[in-house]
């Protein structure tokens, strides 16, 4: 008779206590008060310039979705401008719901949310060429989406019990990995349909902010070592000038003061297929910011455990389900500001908050959105090089602690990366499927991450007996499981905090 299949709580929970040496960095970090870095307030200087870093790193994910869709559906070019100014707005407003929080809402983490790429594509074919009804058909189903993500997470949160070292590792490396086309995408130009795309100027200036970056990164210390991204972004920007590569038109097309008006494009409206479509997107937005969380509360040597990410969860779909009373769309995690956070080591959680204030000023005031505009994409390309290569060494480092050489964990991180890797290596690889399925299948942080889990499982659980489990205890290391945990499950903070 087969072995009943046996979870192993001890063996896949990573949401225990830091190990005795994560607990000393974050108690020196900060022991003048005794606060844990997290929940540290900067000087105002401090804060304000280190949230101005993160919303310089995420400003062009934030507007790239309304850019995309807005012609897509048939918008104008000054409605499209008020679809970006209005997702800037409500990613402040999501950024501030996870890092401040009430009640049982919010991760309490340094944790930037902004619009999900995940959702243009749906997007696209919801309200392609629809006008101002194709719009109104995605905010009716971006309500309901986030409204149901938001009664399915204290369910979905305890999923965390299936993300050890060995599929958080993996789900982190690949969160990098998937996130470096982008500033190589930003390194050529943004746009391949312009012709000075991958130009030999756009490159070599996204390899100038590199140099400078790496160079500020070495050369300074203390508060400017901090804030060596914006300050190699400031310097990238005035070196582009010259090279004729920065847009000061969006400058005088710019309003001085806007608010995004509720419902500008009419009462949303409710169609079956559109729903649908869009509670998968949510439940893809859900699996990257569990992984997200799982990898940040590493960072900065807070595990997430079930009820931060319920808490995030929460935020993140109701801050969703929020959005298009703003006009903005479907909110997500951020995995960029999470490599930002390992960089600079500044781990407060109001620095975040402080980027989310200035957010919604920028959605208010669409001529300073301008200005963070300036920014030309080569420039932010080479910074994002840095920025999303830190993601991919933190999950590295996580694997390190996974017990590769145990059992089949090898097999398993080099299956889901590999799978993970498809949408990258091969973008048109899932073509001929069908396309309610490209959400997920497209989303090689997805892909992986369910590999991981399944893979997990299959050779870390099902079947498995007490027997087979004492097999893996090394008398020399104590006991340890096959997929990496102990009885109390240290958790790796990378180094790179």
């Amino acid at each position: 008779m087969a072995a009943k299949p046996r979870f192993r709580k001890n063996a896949v929970d990573p949401n225990t206590d830091p190990t005795d040496e994560a607990r000393t960095s974050a108690q020196e970090a900060d022991g003048r008060n005794g606060k844990h870095p997290v929940d540290e307030s900067l000087p105002p200087f401090k804060m304000f310039t280190s949230g101005l870093q993160h919303v310089a790193a995420m400003y062009a994910g934030v507007v790239a979705p309304p850019m995309i869709v807005g012609p897509a559906v048939g918008l104008g070019v000054q409605e499209t401008a008020f679809l970006m100014g209005a997702s800037l707005f409500t990613a402040g407003m999501a950024t501030l719901l996870q890092t401040l929080g009430f009640w049982r809402i919010g991760a309490r983490l340094p944790f930037v949310n902004g619009v999900s790429f995940a959702g243009v594509t749906p997007m696209i074919a919801i309200g392609k060429d629809r006008g101002h009804d194709g719009i109104a058909v995605i905010f009716g189903a971006i309500i309901v989406a986030g409204l149901l993500g938001f009664v399915l997470a204290p369910y979905f949160c305890k999923l965390v019990r299936f993300f050890p070292p060995v599929v958080t590792g993996t789900v982190i490396t690949l969160i990098g990995v998937s996130l470096l086309p982008v500033a190589f995408n930003w390194s050529q130009g943004g746009d391949a349909t312009a012709g000075d795309y991958g130009s030999a100027t756009n490159i070599t200036m996204a390899a100038v902010t590199l140099v400078i970056v790496l160079a500020l990164r070495k050369l300074l210390r203390g508060f400017l070592q901090q804030i060596a991204i914006l300050l190699g972004l400031v310097v990238g920007t005035l070196i582009a000038i010259p090279a004729g590569i920065t847009d000061f038109g969006a400058l005088g097309d710019a309003d001085v003061i806007g608010f995004p008006t509720p419902f500008h494009f009419g009462a949303p409206q409710f169609e079956i297929a559109a729903i649908v479509s869009m509670c998968i997107v949510m439940l893809v937005c859900m699996t990257e910011s569990t992984a997200d969380m799982l990898a940040l509360g590493k960072i900065v040597g807070r595990p997430a455990d079930e009820r931060t990410i319920e808490g995030g969860l929460r935020a993140d779909t109701l801050g969703s389900a929020l959005s298009p009373l703003f006009n903005g769309f479907m909110c997500s995690a951020f995995a960029q500001n999470i490599g930002l956070v390992a960089m600079t080591r500044v781990r407060s959680r109001f620095v975040v908050a402080t980027g989310g204030v200035i957010l919604v000023l920028l959605g208010l005031v669409p001529v300073a959105a301008s200005v963070i505009a300036l920014v030309p994409l080569p420039v932010l390309g080479g910074a994002g090089i840095v920025l999303f290569g830190s993601v991919a060494a933190s999950g590295i480092q996580t694997l390190a602690t996974a017990a590769l050489e145990k059992g089949e964990n090898a097999l398993i991180v080099a299956a889901s990366v590999g799978v993970g890797l498809i949408p990258i290596a091969a973008p048109g690889f899932y073509h001929a499927f069908p396309e309610d399925l490209l959400v997920v299948l497209d989303s090689g942080i997805s892909t992986g991450c369910v590999v991981a889990i399944v893979l997990n499982l299959a050779f870390n659980h099902w079947g498995r007996t007490a027997d087979t489990d004492a097999h893996t205890e090394d008398p020399g290391r104590g006991p340890e499981t096959a997929d990496g945990a102990q009885p109390k499950d240290p958790v790796a903070v990378p180094a790179v905090r």
